[in-house]
């Protein structure tokens, strides 16, 4: 279901920008884009933190 509302919803980033009222939209943008792959680059370590805890402690 969310696959097909993907496809429906087409968001135009560069649209957005050239009519975004001042340059700091386009900060917030490059953000947005940035942190989910922030997040996961952090949990990924946390997961890999604790692993290698662990294997020290057996």
């Amino acid at each position: 279901m969310l696959v097909l509302l993907t496809f429906f919803i087409q968001i135009n980033i560069e649209e957005k920008i050239k009519n975004a009222p001042d340059s700091s939209y386009g900060i917030g943008v490059f953000i947005g884009s940035m942190l989910p792959f922030v997040t996961l680059v952090f949990i990924a370590y946390l997961i890999y933190r604790y692993n290698k805890n662990r294997m020290d402690n057996d």
